[in-house]
């Protein structure tokens, strides 16, 4: 295939979470779930196996476009995003992140041009090493802790119960969506059909 080679014609998507199967179908790894998402819809294996990541690539409108999950474990997913980018030239602004959050409800999205890591160790890493938070990202609701009192970590890497299972896998095609929307039109056009 013969891409372009301007700077907008190449972009990556990077769902976040955890490699294991301990880890499948954790709160914490909503975003690896949203890239298997886009990866049924275009048909694309995760056959490239370096920067510390799983991923490989579509075409969507004419652009180049790598979805990548990273396998470092979330707290340094920055180390494949940064590694991914820099190796094949993708500018900050064509980045997009997928990723897990406890403050939003079980299937709400909210889609972000920029903003602090809001206390998302993924995110956090991501944000420095890229060495700036004006990175594009798609966060999806997986629910605050009933009490508290309830371990944060023992939370995002519990799964989601079943009767919320639905809203899930509407918030994870929502986000696929999301990213292609991101893509083809502008951020501001999935900002105002995705967020919820």
């Amino acid at each position: 295939m013969i891409f372009g080679n301007k700077k907008a014609d190449i972009w990556l998507i990077a769902g976040l979470g955890n490699p294991g199967i301990e880890y499948e179908k954790t709160r914490h790894n909503a975003g690896f779930m949203a890239a298997d998402r886009l990866a049924e819809k275009h048909g694309v294996s995760f056959n490239k196996h370096k920067f510390d990541s799983v991923y490989g690539e579509f075409k969507l409108n004419g652009k180049r476009v790598f979805l990548l999950k990273p396998q470092t474990y979330m707290n340094a997913s920055g180390t494949a995003v940064s590694a991914v980018a820099k190796f094949y030239k993708i500018p900050t602004e064509n980045i997009i992140i997928m990723f897990d959050d406890i403050s939003l409800d079980v299937g709400k999205l909210r889609i972000r041009r920029s903003g602090t890591h809001g206390g998302h160790n993924g995110i956090k890493d991501i944000i420095e090493l890229m060495g700036t938070d004006g990175i594009k990202r798609i966060k999806i609701g997986v629910g605050e802790r009933t009490n508290r009192n309830y371990d944060l970590k023992d939370w995002v890497l519990g799964k989601i119960p079943d009767e919320q299972q639905s809203e899930l896998e509407k918030a994870l095609d929502n986000a696929a969506a999301a990213a292609e929307e991101i893509i083809c039109r502008s951020i501001d056009s999935a900002m105002n059909k995705y967020n919820g």
